[in-house]
């Protein structure tokens, strides 16, 4: 009986000093959680030509332990698809990045084991070429999040269409040693706008700046290329650029301009570097099937670098020593894919006959506007008529989510007019 006493006064000491004496836990059973656990199929792969109607369905099979009463069935599409018709019962609206959504009600019970039909329609626009589609409901049939799991999924396809993305360049004049500017400008012909988180396919101008001048100034959406893709965060002094569209986005007859500040040599003379439609890590596009106007120059015309007697860019002058000279000539022209073609040249002659040289660059000139793709959040909810659930209707990012880290899924000829500008000093 003294153990006991002995235990007994211990725990008193102990809770008189603040020390906490051990309880064992006692366990208690809890009768098992009852809920329902929704699974949805996957819609299977498509490669649509504008135009066409997707029409498949997708079953919902409850593999939980409790029905599932009522469901909210979400569709969102991407940019280039749309929804054929609007059904009774769906709530239809715009979201960011041209984002299309149903939102349907489905008034229907769902036991454990048991499953439901439901389709899914959704129709290419004239724009579709990188697309996506979002499909299902939450885990126990309320609204989905914006992530995927089993009851919620993504189905990315490629429409059976085309992208045009042309380079365009620009042509400017300048003294050794001024700095000049020129812009580098990616444009979409379309048919098919671009938008594109999931391969090798993102669209990107590169740009080679032109030899004896040297990049002062670079956009920030421009870095460094190395071998075979972006090497570091946009800063001056490399000799070649890759520059990209927010989202990797660049939407059907939108233009973005890249400019950069060259300063001239002191013994530069005139010169040119190149700009190429491509993508981030330097191949063409497999979405691009026009390889004509991949290719376009930054032109430097250099101006007041000669001596007389010295040989120029692109030719040589022969001179005697005594007073006579003819002027040069300079001129160009434009040919159907924005290149000019430009000289200058110096004669000289005292007895004897002097050569006549002349100076050649060749430039693409881009447009000087952008027209820029801007997102709007505008919405419209409606409910139609006639169908059985969403006329609704691609793994990885959520539609919203991609144009928030700027979004998933893209013409003719044009004459462009070559831009000369003075040398800003």
């Amino acid at each position: 009986m003294r153990a006991p006493l002995r235990s007994t006064a211990a725990a008193v000491a102990a809770a008189a000093i603040g020390i906490g004496v051990p309880v064992l836990a006692v366990p208690v059973a809890h009768a098992e959680e009852l809920a329902p656990d929704l699974v949805i199929s996957t819609l299977p792969a498509a490669s649509p030509k504008p135009g066409d109607v997707y029409d498949n369905s997708v079953t919902v099979t409850n593999k939980g332990t409790a029905p599932a009463e009522g469901l909210t069935f979400r569709v969102r599409l991407t940019r280039g698809l749309d929804f054929p018709d609007q059904v009774a019962g769906c709530t239809y609206s715009t979201l960011a990045d041209h984002v299309r959504q149903a939102l349907c009600e489905l008034d229907t019970v769902v036991q454990p084991g048991a499953s439901i039909t439901t389709p899914v329609r959704f129709k290419a626009l004239p724009q579709a070429l990188m697309e996506a589609v979002e499909y299902g409901t939450g885990r126990t049939g309320e609204a989905p999040g914006e992530g995927f799991d089993d009851s919620y999924r993504r189905l990315t396809l490629t429409a059976d269409s085309t992208a045009d993305l042309a380079a365009e360049g620009d042509l400017v004049e300048g003294a050794p040693g001024s700095r000049v500017t020129v812009t580098a400008t990616l444009r979409n012909h379309g048919p098919g706008w671009v938008g594109n988180q999931d391969s090798d396919d993102q669209p990107a101008l590169m740009v080679r700046i032109p030899e004896g001048t040297v990049a002062k100034e670079v956009p920030g959406d421009c870095a460094p290329f190395g071998i075979d893709g972006p090497t570091g965060p946009s800063e001056p002094g490399h000799a070649r650029y890759v520059c990209w569209p927010a989202g990797h986005t660049i939407d059907v007859g939108q233009s973005l301009d890249y400019t950069f500040v060259l300063e001239i040599g002191k013994t530069a003379r005139s010169t040119k570097g190149e700009v190429t439609a491509s993508s981030v890590y330097g191949i063409h596009p497999a979405f691009g099937k026009n390889r004509a106007n991949d290719t376009a120059y930054l032109a430097v015309d250099v101006t007041g670098g000669e001596e007389p007697g010295t040989s120029t860019a692109g030719g040589t002058t022969a001179g005697g020593d005594t007073d006579s000279g003819g002027a040069g000539t300079e001129g160009g022209g434009n040919d159907p894919h924005g290149q000019s073609t430009g000289g200058s040249g110096a004669t000289g002659t005292t007895g004897a006959t002097g050569a006549t040289g002349t100076s050649g660059s060749t430039a693409t000139s881009g447009s000087a506007s952008t027209t820029s793709a801007t997102s709007t959040a505008s919405t419209t909810s409606g409910s139609g008529t006639g169908g059985t659930l969403a006329s609704t209707g691609s793994d990885g990012v959520p539609l919203l989510a991609a144009g928030a880290v700027g979004a998933t899924v893209l013409g003719g000829l044009v004459l462009v007019a070559v831009r000369r500008r003075d040398a800003a000093k």
